[in-house]
């Protein structure tokens, strides 16, 4: 393709991606989901430090993280499930309705100085139960509310606004704490649920329900879900985001410790340090915007989780503040880079029947491994310093990555091979640079796996 042609396919994406943002019903949904993602990143930022502050203890802020991520291991399945067989508007606004009094009762915690560390993390279990039960849903709306050949241009859209968010709100929320205290930051992020609850009020997606897929009778909907599961593509991606969630994701969780122990700064400097990865992340779904349909997802999936665990062991052996930021960077965007990808791939090939099921084991891999990571990391920090165990982690990452890459071509590849001589169940995964893809899966014979 010659440069004049590259920069007019580039300039079609971007012209198409805001047309999408000026329609009606996924315009107001992106407008209502950066409003309050940018007060549950005011959260992120002041939740951790007080817990640091009041206990100075880098295991109870694994320990918080873990509580808040914990619960998609036992419930995010079961969200899937909800996600497909009801209104998922519904499901959205009756879980997100219960998470909105957590804030509201830790200002309430505060203002009467009875807060404990215990009640923080208590109630970031209750966070963590209803995000596993309504985020499947969360993610499988957007999918609904746009055509078919505009899910990834929708999918990378939505991650913009949740970056953006994640650049704007730690760095309110820093200089709020400088001047009044993290009080204001639960209470931004308590009123910010209310435009996100009359969005998804206003854009209802009215769907059937799927009666082949009773909750009475638990093994179709699960082995729906072992079916999703033996798919190579999709699998290579799954793993891709559970070894990225587990070994690269301790990094925003333990931020704090990094500031404060290492670089020995105060809060406004980890609001800059989450603002920078934030930053990093609008990049990457920028990017990904302008690529779409004309980069193969899975090399872009691989090759920027290989990169995030690179970028992870030079912060670890990083003492330079502003080289601090600029590595931050880098990473929100190689991170952002490869989820979305992964995130593409998964939504691309799921039948809307199956997108809840099919995004909640996105959630699975990515918030169950966040809490795994963030566990294991709550302990090792203890022992060997924050430092350490991002250098090890970022270089375990790298490997396995590499890895997980060289299965997932050479499973994918075995499974194109099939199609001369399969007949029997056909699966349009999607666009890649070239064409779609039709791939037949033999009915009654397992798909290679990783």
């Amino acid at each position: 393709m010659t440069p004049t042609g590259s920069a007019t396919v580039r300039n079609h994406s971007l012209l198409s991606s805001v047309r999408l943002l000026l329609t009606r019903r996924f315009g107001s949904f992106w407008v209502g989901s950066l409003l309050s993602n940018l007060g549950t990143w005011m959260q992120q930022v002041a939740e951790p430090w007080l817990i640091l502050s009041m206990s100075g203890s880098s295991f109870l802020l694994g320990l918080d993280a873990f509580a808040m991520d914990a619960p998609v291991w036992i419930l995010t399945l079961l969200g899937g499930v909800l996600a497909d067989r009801r209104d998922r508007s519904k499901v959205i606004a009756f879980f997100q309705t219960i998470q909105m009094l957590c804030p509201i009762l830790l200002v309430l915690l505060i203002l009467t100085r009875t807060i404990h560390v215990w009640m923080i993390i208590g109630l970031s279990l209750i966070v963590g139960i209803t995000d596993a039960l309504s985020m499947p849903a969360f993610q499988s709306i957007v999918p609904s509310i746009v055509a078919p050949n505009q899910i990834g241009t929708a999918i990378a859209l939505n991650s913009t606004q949740f970056n953006l968010s994640r650049v704007l709100g730690p760095a309110i929320a820093g200089v709020v704490m400088a001047r009044y205290g993290p009080v204001w930051c639960f209470g931004a992020n308590a009123l910010s649920y209310i435009p996100l609850l009359l969005t998804v009020y206003w854009i209802r997606v009215t769907r059937k329900a799927d009666r082949r897929f009773a909750m009475s009778s638990g093994r179709p909907w699960f082995a729906e879900i072992r079916r999703i599961g033996r798919q190579p593509r999709l699998l290579g991606a799954l793993c891709t985001v559970l070894v990225t969630s587990m070994f690269c994701g301790p990094l925003i969780a333990f931020s704090p410790v990094l500031i404060k122990h290492v670089f020995h700064s105060d809060a406004s400097h980890f609001g800059q340090a989450i603002a920078a990865f934030g930053a990093g992340g609008l990049i990457g779904a920028t990017g990904i915007l302008a690529v779409e349909g004309r980069v193969d997802r899975i090399k872009l999936c691989s090759g920027a989780a290989v990169l995030y665990g690179a970028l992870l062991t030079l912060v670890a052996v990083n003492r330079s503040l502003p080289l601090l930021s600029v590595l931050l960077v880098l990473c929100g965007a190689a991170m952002t880079a490869s989820n979305t990808s992964a995130n593409s791939i998964l939504q691309y090939t799921a039948h809307d029947r199956i997108r809840g099921r099919t995004s909640s084991l996105y959630m699975l891999a990515m918030r169950g491994g966040l809490s795994l990571g963030n566990l294991v990391a709550a302990v090792s920090v203890t022992y060997l310093g924050v430092s350490h165990v991002f250098l090890i982690n970022g270089i375990a990452a790298v490997l396995i990555h590499a890895w997980i890459y060289r299965k997932w071509v050479c499973a994918t590849a075995a499974v194109v091979q099939q199609i001369p001589s399969s007949s029997e169940h056909t699966l349009v995964l999607g666009h890649e640079a070239g064409p779609q893809t039709a791939i037949a899966l033999p009915a009654q014979k397992n798909v290679s796996k990783i």
